[in-house]
């Protein structure tokens, strides 16, 4: 299961790209009415809210969870946690009346992606979290992940887990190598290609493909792409526009290859390893979902002290031993690499958790797209993809 929000069309998410993008001025809060009075010190409670399957869990009672388990022993915290988080847009939906009203949301910490996240801080609507109440996410942090364009430092935001948008194929039905992006539109593959139909989770990965780069691609770079896209479209190159159902897709042989997640592909993988998952060429998107203390919580620095608990590289390891999606703690790796599991021992050598620096090479973090650009790029995808 995918934790990538799909961007169904210009429904629930329309009202929060509009909010962000036409500049409501009651939407935005100044910097000084962000806090909200820290209880933290006599209540030592928190609430978390995160996305399903995104926290290991006990093999014998899924109800435990074992890191966080672990965070409540160590420091007498009582943790709260949510698995209410199923898309970006939904969930926005459900807490911007509060943050837009000045108002407690009732979460002091929640997960969101990061193109999401960028419309938080626009919109005054997170935190400034203290490092120096958290050494572990000074020190251990991957550094290709400190500076997204959306929060310079990552002064807002730490990323949870880290992950590749590129390609999966089947090698043995397709009956050869894929390198390039380019390569999907080769005539072998012609209705047996599927692209995702989020207008964030797409766009980088195809402008890569024309060798664009993406920490800076402008509105000409965005319309190329789109041209090229709807130009597939109609010689049905593309079989369909996907949400996480490109799994079933691609497990079934009904599609050859098809934009996808790592994280997705290790999972399928255990199951079929004809399932190749490719960095190509010219590059990959490279992203995160990140933990955000929202605007007035009541328990900021239990929620700073849980952030840093999950980059300590023990408890960093054990969740990406559990996910499966790149960590983005890299010094878990050797805490994996000297397990006596071998099953587990494996997993830091594996490049879709701790990519090598030759995947690095290829991968960027895309410039997210703007207020100003959102409604107009939104309706010119959903108008190609169909929502």
């Amino acid at each position: 299961m995918s934790r990538r929000s799909l961007l169904r069309a210009l429904g629930a998410g329309a009202a929060g790209a509009a909010l962000a993008g036409c500049g409501v001025p009651a939407a935005f809060v100044e910097p000084g009415e962000r806090a909200g009075r820290d209880s933290s010190a006599t209540d030592h409670t928190l609430h978390f809210a995160n996305w399903p399957l995104y926290i290991d869990t006990d093999d014998d009672d899924e109800s435990q969870r074992p890191t966080l388990d672990a965070f409540s022993r160590r420091t007498g915290i009582s943790v709260t946690y949510t698995e209410e988080i199923n898309d970006n847009d939904e969930f926005f939906g459900k807490i911007s009346p509060a943050l837009m009203n000045r108002q407690q949301t009732g979460r002091d910490l929640i997960v969101i992606s990061d193109w999401m996240a960028a419309r938080f801080v626009r919109l005054g609507w997170v935190q400034e979290m203290d490092r120096a109440k958290q050494p572990n996410v000074a020190k251990y942090l991957d550094p290709q992940l400190r500076t997204p364009a959306f929060d310079e430092g990552r002064l807002h935001s730490v990323p949870w887990q880290s992950g590749i948008t590129g390609i999966a194929y089947n090698r043995k039905k397709l009956g050869r190598e894929i390198r390039s992006t380019g390569e999907l539109w080769a005539d072998d593959l012609r209705g047996r290609v599927t692209l995702l139909s989020g207008l964030d989770e797409s766009f980088a990965l195809l402008m890569q493909g024309d060798g664009v780069d993406i920490t800076r691609w402008t509105a000409d770079d965005f319309h190329t792409m789109c041209e090229q896209v709807e130009k597939r479209v109609r010689s049905k190159h593309i079989r369909r526009f996907t949400g996480n159902d490109y799994i079933k897709d691609l497990a079934t042989g009904d599609v050859l290859a098809c934009q996808a997640y790592s994280g997705d592909v290790i999972q399928l993988q255990a199951d079929n390893p004809d399932i190749e998952f490719v960095v190509p060429e010219e590059g990959a998107e490279l992203w995160a979902e990140s933990l955000m203390i929202p605007n007035l919580a009541r328990h900021k620095r239990n929620a700073e002290r849980l952030i840093d608990h999950y980059y300590d590289p023990e408890v960093a390891a054990e969740l990406a031993a559990w996910v499966n999606y790149v960590c983005p703690v890299p010094a878990a790796r050797d805490v994996l690499a000297s397990s006596k599991d071998e099953e587990t021992a494996a997993l830091a050598e594996d490049p879709l958790i701790f990519p090598d620096d030759a995947m690095r090479e290829r991968l960027a973090i895309a410039r997210d797209i703007t207020s100003e650009e959102r409604m107009d790029f939104a309706k010119k995808w959903n108008g190609i993809v169909g929502l």
